[in-house]
Protein backbone atom coordinates (compact mmCIF):
# COMPACT_ATOMS: atom_id res chain seq x y z
CA UNK A 1 0.00 0.00 0.00
CA UNK A 2 1.49 3.38 -1.14
CA UNK A 3 0.14 7.31 -0.29
CA UNK A 4 0.81 10.37 -2.13
CA UNK A 5 0.06 13.76 -1.05
CA UNK A 6 -0.48 16.86 -3.14
CA UNK A 7 0.04 20.27 -1.15
CA UNK A 8 -1.11 23.13 -1.89
CA UNK A 9 0.70 25.25 -3.80
CA UNK A 10 2.98 28.38 -3.01
CA UNK A 11 2.73 31.11 -0.52
CA UNK A 12 -0.32 32.97 -1.13
CA UNK A 13 -3.42 33.00 0.70
CA UNK A 14 -6.36 31.06 -0.95
CA UNK A 15 -9.30 33.12 -1.23
CA UNK A 16 -12.14 30.42 -2.55
CA UNK A 17 -14.43 33.21 -3.37
CA UNK A 18 -11.87 35.40 -5.19
CA UNK A 19 -10.24 32.25 -7.20
CA UNK A 20 -14.09 31.18 -8.14
CA UNK A 21 -13.95 34.84 -9.59
CA UNK A 22 -11.00 34.26 -11.34
CA UNK A 23 -12.02 31.03 -12.95
CA UNK A 24 -15.07 32.58 -13.85
CA UNK A 25 -13.31 35.26 -15.69
CA UNK A 26 -10.77 32.56 -17.42
CA UNK A 27 -13.80 30.15 -18.66
CA UNK A 28 -15.61 33.38 -19.59
CA UNK A 29 -12.90 34.60 -21.77
CA UNK A 30 -12.54 31.19 -23.54
CA UNK A 31 -15.74 30.92 -23.95
CA UNK A 32 -15.85 34.56 -26.28
CA UNK A 33 -12.79 32.89 -28.14
CA UNK A 34 -14.81 29.57 -28.56
CA UNK A 35 -18.07 31.15 -29.38
CA UNK A 36 -17.06 33.83 -31.67
CA UNK A 37 -16.88 32.17 -35.24
CA UNK A 38 -20.82 31.16 -34.60
CA UNK A 39 -21.17 34.54 -34.33
CA UNK A 40 -19.57 35.21 -37.43
CA UNK A 41 -22.11 32.56 -39.22
CA UNK A 42 -24.34 35.31 -40.83
CA UNK A 43 -21.02 37.22 -42.24
CA UNK A 44 -19.36 34.26 -43.41
CA UNK A 45 -23.21 32.86 -45.17
CA UNK A 46 -24.19 35.88 -45.83
CA UNK A 47 -21.91 38.42 -47.12
CA UNK A 48 -19.04 35.81 -48.09
CA UNK A 49 -21.27 32.97 -49.61
CA UNK A 50 -20.04 29.94 -47.58
CA UNK A 51 -23.09 27.14 -46.99
CA UNK A 52 -24.41 27.02 -43.46
CA UNK A 53 -22.89 23.72 -43.38
CA UNK A 54 -19.44 25.32 -44.12
CA UNK A 55 -20.06 28.15 -42.16
CA UNK A 56 -21.38 25.97 -38.59
CA UNK A 57 -17.69 23.45 -39.81
CA UNK A 58 -15.23 26.80 -39.08
CA UNK A 59 -18.28 27.72 -35.79
CA UNK A 60 -16.83 23.68 -34.71
CA UNK A 61 -13.47 24.39 -35.00
CA UNK A 62 -12.48 25.33 -31.60
CA UNK A 63 -14.51 22.56 -30.37
CA UNK A 64 -12.45 20.07 -32.47
CA UNK A 65 -9.29 21.46 -30.75
CA UNK A 66 -11.07 21.01 -27.25
CA UNK A 67 -11.82 17.62 -28.11
CA UNK A 68 -7.86 16.71 -28.83
CA UNK A 69 -7.03 18.61 -25.68
CA UNK A 70 -9.58 17.97 -23.02
CA UNK A 71 -8.29 14.34 -21.25
CA UNK A 72 -4.68 15.66 -21.71
CA UNK A 73 -4.70 18.95 -19.73
CA UNK A 74 -7.01 16.91 -17.17
CA UNK A 75 -4.19 14.56 -16.69
CA UNK A 76 -1.61 17.72 -16.34
CA UNK A 77 -3.74 18.84 -13.84
CA UNK A 78 -3.83 15.68 -11.81
CA UNK A 79 -0.16 15.68 -12.34
CA UNK A 80 1.06 19.21 -12.13
CA UNK A 81 -1.70 21.52 -10.45
CA UNK A 82 -4.75 23.55 -11.61
CA UNK A 83 -2.39 27.06 -11.92
CA UNK A 84 0.23 26.31 -14.12
CA UNK A 85 -2.26 24.41 -16.37
CA UNK A 86 -4.43 27.44 -16.49
CA UNK A 87 -1.72 29.96 -17.23
CA UNK A 88 -0.32 27.88 -19.87
CA UNK A 89 -3.05 26.65 -22.00
CA UNK A 90 -4.31 30.55 -21.78
CA UNK A 91 -1.22 31.96 -23.32
CA UNK A 92 -1.60 29.18 -25.95
CA UNK A 93 -5.15 30.53 -26.91
CA UNK A 94 -4.06 34.37 -27.16
CA UNK A 95 -1.60 33.91 -29.27
CA UNK A 96 -3.58 31.32 -31.53
CA UNK A 97 -6.53 33.88 -31.77
CA UNK A 98 -3.95 36.86 -32.73
CA UNK A 99 -2.51 34.83 -35.30
CA UNK A 100 -6.50 33.98 -36.27
CA UNK A 101 -7.30 37.81 -36.81
CA UNK A 102 -4.46 38.35 -39.76
CA UNK A 103 -4.55 35.03 -42.02
CA UNK A 104 -5.59 34.53 -45.72
CA UNK A 105 -7.75 31.55 -46.41
CA UNK A 106 -10.45 29.41 -44.75
CA UNK A 107 -8.03 26.22 -44.37
CA UNK A 108 -5.42 28.63 -42.10
CA UNK A 109 -8.25 30.30 -39.99
CA UNK A 110 -9.59 26.99 -39.43
CA UNK A 111 -6.46 25.36 -38.12
CA UNK A 112 -5.80 28.79 -35.62
CA UNK A 113 -9.34 28.14 -34.36
CA UNK A 114 -8.34 24.16 -33.36
CA UNK A 115 -4.94 25.29 -31.86
CA UNK A 116 -7.26 28.37 -29.60
CA UNK A 117 -9.49 25.55 -28.82
CA UNK A 118 -6.73 23.40 -27.72
CA UNK A 119 -5.24 25.93 -25.15
CA UNK A 120 -8.90 27.02 -24.36
CA UNK A 121 -9.99 23.59 -22.99
CA UNK A 122 -7.35 24.03 -20.34
CA UNK A 123 -9.80 26.02 -18.16
CA UNK A 124 -12.56 23.33 -18.07
CA UNK A 125 -10.91 21.03 -15.84
CA UNK A 126 -8.67 23.14 -14.15
CA UNK A 127 -11.33 25.78 -12.95
CA UNK A 128 -13.96 23.33 -12.08
CA UNK A 129 -11.27 21.18 -9.44
CA UNK A 130 -10.43 24.23 -8.23
CA UNK A 131 -13.84 24.79 -6.93
CA UNK A 132 -14.60 21.28 -6.23
CA UNK A 133 -11.13 21.41 -3.67
CA UNK A 134 -11.75 24.67 -2.21
CA UNK A 135 -15.68 24.39 -1.75
CA UNK A 136 -17.05 22.14 0.88
CA UNK A 137 -20.07 19.64 -0.75
CA UNK A 138 -23.11 21.68 0.74
CA UNK A 139 -21.96 24.68 -1.02
CA UNK A 140 -20.19 22.86 -3.98
CA UNK A 141 -23.84 23.35 -6.08
CA UNK A 142 -23.87 26.99 -5.62
CA UNK A 143 -20.10 27.47 -6.35
CA UNK A 144 -20.67 25.26 -9.70
CA UNK A 145 -23.41 26.99 -10.62
CA UNK A 146 -21.65 30.15 -10.29
CA UNK A 147 -18.45 28.56 -12.17
CA UNK A 148 -20.79 27.09 -15.10
CA UNK A 149 -22.50 30.54 -15.66
CA UNK A 150 -19.26 32.01 -17.69
CA UNK A 151 -20.49 29.81 -20.61
CA UNK A 152 -23.67 31.33 -20.98
CA UNK A 153 -22.20 35.10 -20.11
CA UNK A 154 -18.96 34.18 -22.52
CA UNK A 155 -21.74 33.56 -25.41
CA UNK A 156 -23.72 36.31 -24.35
CA UNK A 157 -20.78 38.59 -24.63
CA UNK A 158 -20.02 37.34 -28.15
CA UNK A 159 -23.66 37.96 -28.98
CA UNK A 160 -23.26 41.94 -28.18
CA UNK A 161 -19.63 42.25 -29.29
CA UNK A 162 -18.62 40.21 -31.95
CA UNK A 163 -21.06 41.31 -34.85
CA UNK A 164 -21.09 45.21 -34.35
CA UNK A 165 -16.76 44.07 -34.73
CA UNK A 166 -16.75 42.50 -37.41
CA UNK A 167 -19.55 44.60 -39.78
CA UNK A 168 -16.85 46.18 -41.54
CA UNK A 169 -16.25 42.25 -42.66
CA UNK A 170 -12.35 42.42 -41.37
CA UNK A 171 -12.26 39.68 -38.67
CA UNK A 172 -9.22 40.90 -37.23
CA UNK A 173 -11.29 43.31 -34.61
CA UNK A 174 -12.88 40.38 -33.03
CA UNK A 175 -9.91 37.71 -32.88
CA UNK A 176 -8.44 40.76 -31.11
CA UNK A 177 -10.89 41.22 -28.52
CA UNK A 178 -11.08 37.63 -27.64
CA UNK A 179 -7.47 37.63 -27.02
CA UNK A 180 -7.04 40.63 -24.68
CA UNK A 181 -9.85 39.41 -22.64
CA UNK A 182 -7.82 35.82 -22.39
CA UNK A 183 -4.67 37.37 -21.69
CA UNK A 184 -6.24 39.47 -18.68
CA UNK A 185 -7.30 36.18 -17.36
CA UNK A 186 -3.94 34.76 -17.55
CA UNK A 187 -2.13 37.38 -15.73
CA UNK A 188 -5.19 37.10 -12.87
CA UNK A 189 -4.81 33.23 -12.59
CA UNK A 190 -1.14 33.45 -12.51
CA UNK A 191 -1.79 35.87 -9.31
CA UNK A 192 -4.73 34.33 -7.60
CA UNK A 193 -5.03 30.66 -7.71
CA UNK A 194 -4.07 28.45 -5.75
CA UNK A 195 -3.75 24.73 -6.26
CA UNK A 196 -5.89 23.12 -3.47
CA UNK A 197 -4.50 20.48 -1.20
CA UNK A 198 -4.88 16.76 -2.20
CA UNK A 199 -5.68 14.01 0.80
CA UNK A 200 -3.97 11.11 1.33
CA UNK A 201 -4.09 8.83 -1.62
CA UNK A 202 -4.16 4.99 -0.38
CA UNK A 203 -3.26 2.18 -3.11
CA UNK A 204 -3.54 -1.51 -2.88
CA UNK A 205 -0.58 -3.43 -5.40
CA UNK A 206 -2.80 -4.65 -8.21
CA UNK A 207 -6.15 -3.06 -7.40
CA UNK A 208 -7.37 -0.10 -9.49
CA UNK A 209 -8.11 3.10 -7.91
CA UNK A 210 -10.34 3.92 -11.25
CA UNK A 211 -13.63 5.23 -10.25
CA UNK A 212 -14.52 3.72 -13.95
CA UNK A 213 -14.09 0.61 -12.38
CA UNK A 214 -16.13 0.90 -9.46
CA UNK A 215 -20.05 0.59 -11.91
CA UNK A 216 -21.18 2.39 -15.17
CA UNK A 217 -22.43 5.73 -13.45
CA UNK A 218 -19.81 8.16 -15.04
CA UNK A 219 -20.24 6.52 -17.81
CA UNK A 220 -23.27 7.28 -17.62
CA UNK A 221 -23.25 10.70 -16.77
CA UNK A 222 -21.13 11.52 -19.49
CA UNK A 223 -23.54 9.71 -21.85
CA UNK A 224 -26.51 11.90 -21.08
CA UNK A 225 -24.14 15.28 -21.35
CA UNK A 226 -23.50 14.34 -24.54
CA UNK A 227 -26.66 14.06 -25.48
CA UNK A 228 -27.93 17.42 -23.52
CA UNK A 229 -25.34 18.90 -25.71
CA UNK A 230 -27.22 18.58 -28.76
CA UNK A 231 -30.01 21.23 -27.85
CA UNK A 232 -27.74 23.55 -26.16
CA UNK A 233 -25.06 24.01 -29.22
CA UNK A 234 -28.13 24.14 -31.91
CA UNK A 235 -29.91 26.85 -30.37
CA UNK A 236 -26.73 28.50 -29.34
CA UNK A 237 -25.12 27.88 -32.70
CA UNK A 238 -28.10 28.44 -35.08
CA UNK A 239 -29.94 31.35 -32.83
CA UNK A 240 -28.82 34.16 -34.34
CA UNK A 241 -28.86 32.94 -38.37
CA UNK A 242 -32.50 31.95 -37.54
CA UNK A 243 -33.77 34.87 -36.14
CA UNK A 244 -32.49 36.81 -38.92
CA UNK A 245 -32.54 34.46 -42.48
CA UNK A 246 -35.98 32.67 -41.49
CA UNK A 247 -37.72 34.97 -38.91
CA UNK A 248 -36.47 38.74 -40.57
CA UNK A 249 -35.52 39.96 -37.06
CA UNK A 250 -32.68 43.19 -38.02
CA UNK A 251 -29.26 41.88 -36.64
CA UNK A 252 -28.91 44.10 -33.47
CA UNK A 253 -32.29 42.61 -32.79
CA UNK A 254 -31.36 39.18 -32.94
CA UNK A 255 -28.03 39.86 -30.91
CA UNK A 256 -30.07 40.91 -28.27
CA UNK A 257 -32.55 37.63 -27.62
CA UNK A 258 -30.08 35.62 -28.22
CA UNK A 259 -27.29 37.44 -25.13
CA UNK A 260 -30.71 37.86 -23.55
CA UNK A 261 -31.19 33.95 -23.09
CA UNK A 262 -27.68 33.22 -22.21
CA UNK A 263 -27.61 35.79 -19.76
CA UNK A 264 -30.61 34.25 -18.01
CA UNK A 265 -29.12 30.73 -19.20
CA UNK A 266 -26.32 32.10 -16.47
CA UNK A 267 -28.89 32.71 -13.57
CA UNK A 268 -30.60 29.49 -14.48
CA UNK A 269 -27.33 27.80 -13.75
CA UNK A 270 -26.67 29.18 -10.26
CA UNK A 271 -30.46 28.33 -9.37
CA UNK A 272 -30.36 24.83 -10.60
CA UNK A 273 -26.84 24.28 -8.54
CA UNK A 274 -28.67 26.49 -5.26
CA UNK A 275 -31.27 23.65 -5.48
CA UNK A 276 -29.46 20.62 -5.94
CA UNK A 277 -27.22 21.40 -2.66
CA UNK A 278 -30.56 21.45 -1.10
CA UNK A 279 -31.68 18.70 -2.30
CA UNK A 280 -28.34 16.91 -1.48
CA UNK A 281 -28.93 15.53 -4.99
CA UNK A 282 -27.05 16.58 -8.46
CA UNK A 283 -28.87 13.72 -10.68
CA UNK A 284 -32.52 14.28 -9.83
CA UNK A 285 -32.89 17.77 -11.25
CA UNK A 286 -30.52 16.62 -14.38
CA UNK A 287 -33.47 14.14 -14.97
CA UNK A 288 -35.69 17.37 -14.60
CA UNK A 289 -33.69 19.25 -17.14
CA UNK A 290 -33.74 16.87 -19.89
CA UNK A 291 -37.67 16.45 -19.40
CA UNK A 292 -38.48 20.18 -19.66
CA UNK A 293 -35.90 20.56 -22.49
CA UNK A 294 -37.82 18.42 -24.58
CA UNK A 295 -40.78 20.00 -24.38
CA UNK A 296 -39.92 23.66 -24.72
CA UNK A 297 -37.73 22.46 -28.17
CA UNK A 298 -40.78 21.36 -29.52
CA UNK A 299 -42.55 24.55 -28.44
CA UNK A 300 -39.88 26.58 -30.33
CA UNK A 301 -40.39 24.81 -33.34
CA UNK A 302 -43.89 24.97 -33.37
CA UNK A 303 -44.06 29.08 -32.77
CA UNK A 304 -41.23 29.30 -35.20
CA UNK A 305 -43.01 27.35 -38.00
CA UNK A 306 -46.29 29.46 -37.53
CA UNK A 307 -44.14 32.44 -38.06
CA UNK A 308 -45.13 34.25 -34.03
CA UNK A 309 -41.97 35.97 -33.95
CA UNK A 310 -42.44 36.89 -30.47
CA UNK A 311 -43.26 33.43 -28.99
CA UNK A 312 -40.61 32.38 -30.84
CA UNK A 313 -38.05 34.54 -29.27
CA UNK A 314 -40.12 33.79 -25.65
CA UNK A 315 -39.90 30.15 -26.46
CA UNK A 316 -36.64 30.10 -27.82
CA UNK A 317 -35.10 32.36 -25.13
CA UNK A 318 -36.44 29.61 -21.84
CA UNK A 319 -35.25 26.50 -24.31
CA UNK A 320 -32.05 27.92 -24.22
CA UNK A 321 -31.96 28.66 -20.31
CA UNK A 322 -32.88 24.74 -19.56
CA UNK A 323 -30.41 23.64 -22.33
CA UNK A 324 -27.68 25.28 -20.52
CA UNK A 325 -28.89 24.01 -17.03
CA UNK A 326 -27.67 20.30 -16.81
CA UNK A 327 -23.87 21.61 -17.10
CA UNK A 328 -23.15 22.54 -13.53
CA UNK A 329 -24.89 19.22 -12.17
CA UNK A 330 -23.39 16.89 -14.46
CA UNK A 331 -19.93 18.71 -13.71
CA UNK A 332 -20.12 18.69 -9.90
CA UNK A 333 -21.25 15.10 -9.95
CA UNK A 334 -18.74 13.82 -12.40
CA UNK A 335 -15.78 15.20 -10.14
CA UNK A 336 -17.73 13.75 -6.61
CA UNK A 337 -17.93 10.52 -8.04
CA UNK A 338 -14.75 10.35 -9.57
CA UNK A 339 -12.65 12.09 -6.59
CA UNK A 340 -9.57 14.31 -6.27
CA UNK A 341 -7.15 12.03 -7.94
CA UNK A 342 -9.25 11.37 -10.73
CA UNK A 343 -11.47 14.24 -11.03
CA UNK A 344 -9.08 15.83 -13.75
CA UNK A 345 -9.50 13.24 -16.19
CA UNK A 346 -12.76 12.63 -15.63
CA UNK A 347 -13.76 16.18 -16.14
CA UNK A 348 -11.20 15.80 -19.21
CA UNK A 349 -13.62 12.74 -20.66
CA UNK A 350 -16.66 14.76 -19.73
CA UNK A 351 -16.12 17.70 -21.58
CA UNK A 352 -14.29 15.42 -24.42
CA UNK A 353 -17.85 13.82 -24.99
CA UNK A 354 -19.88 17.19 -24.65
CA UNK A 355 -17.35 19.24 -27.36
CA UNK A 356 -17.17 16.17 -29.62
CA UNK A 357 -20.66 16.59 -29.46
CA UNK A 358 -20.78 20.01 -29.97
CA UNK A 359 -17.92 20.20 -33.21
CA UNK A 360 -20.68 17.46 -34.75
CA UNK A 361 -23.65 19.37 -33.99
CA UNK A 362 -22.57 22.21 -35.83
CA UNK A 363 -21.98 21.31 -39.33
CA UNK A 364 -24.68 18.32 -38.48
CA UNK A 365 -27.50 20.66 -37.72
CA UNK A 366 -26.66 23.01 -40.27
CA UNK A 367 -26.89 20.51 -43.12
CA UNK A 368 -30.45 19.21 -41.40
CA UNK A 369 -31.84 22.84 -41.22
CA UNK A 370 -30.97 23.10 -44.70
CA UNK A 371 -33.03 20.13 -45.79
CA UNK A 372 -35.78 20.27 -43.67
CA UNK A 373 -35.55 23.85 -42.43
CA UNK A 374 -35.21 25.68 -38.78
CA UNK A 375 -38.66 24.43 -36.99
CA UNK A 376 -38.23 20.51 -38.46
CA UNK A 377 -34.76 20.43 -37.59
CA UNK A 378 -35.06 22.23 -33.87
CA UNK A 379 -38.21 19.58 -33.72
CA UNK A 380 -36.10 16.51 -34.27
CA UNK A 381 -33.23 18.00 -31.80
CA UNK A 382 -35.57 16.97 -29.32
CA UNK A 383 -35.22 13.27 -29.72
CA UNK A 384 -31.45 13.78 -27.96
CA UNK A 385 -33.11 14.71 -24.29
CA UNK A 386 -35.54 12.09 -24.75
CA UNK A 387 -32.63 9.14 -24.87
CA UNK A 388 -31.15 10.98 -22.28
CA UNK A 389 -34.00 10.99 -19.91
CA UNK A 390 -33.61 7.20 -18.86
CA UNK A 391 -30.16 7.09 -18.83
CA UNK A 392 -29.69 9.34 -15.66
CA UNK A 393 -28.38 6.98 -13.22
CA UNK A 394 -30.03 7.00 -10.13
CA UNK A 395 -29.87 9.51 -7.14
CA UNK A 396 -29.09 6.74 -4.66
CA UNK A 397 -25.86 6.24 -6.43
CA UNK A 398 -25.03 9.68 -4.72
CA UNK A 399 -24.06 8.01 -1.81
CA UNK A 400 -21.61 6.69 -3.22
CA UNK A 401 -19.58 9.62 -4.55
CA UNK A 402 -15.81 9.67 -4.07
CA UNK A 403 -15.12 12.92 -2.70
CA UNK A 404 -18.16 14.22 -0.44
CA UNK A 405 -15.96 15.62 2.55
CA UNK A 406 -15.38 19.22 3.00
CA UNK A 407 -13.26 21.09 0.75
CA UNK A 408 -10.77 24.19 2.01
CA UNK A 409 -13.81 26.93 1.67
Amino acid sequence: MTTTVSPASGLRTPRPWLMLAVGVLAQASTTVVVSTPVFLIPLLHSVRGLSLAQAGLLAAAPNLGMVLALVAWGAATDRWGERRVLVAGLLVTAVAVVAAGFVSGYLALGLLLVAAGIGAASTNAASGRVVVGWFPRERRGLAMGIRQSCQPLGVAVAALAIPPLVAAGSLAPAMIFGAVLVAVSAAACALFIVDPARPQRLRVEGVSDSPYCRDGTLLRIHLVSILLVVPQFTLSTFGLVWFIAELHWPAPAAGIVVAVAQLLGAGGRVGIGILSDRLGSRLRPLRWVAIVGIVLLLLTAASGALELGIAAAACYVIASCVSVADNGLAFTAVAEFAGPHWSGRALGAQNTGQFLAAAIVAPAVGALIGAVGYAAAFALVAVAPAIAVPLVPSALREGSSSWNGRGGG
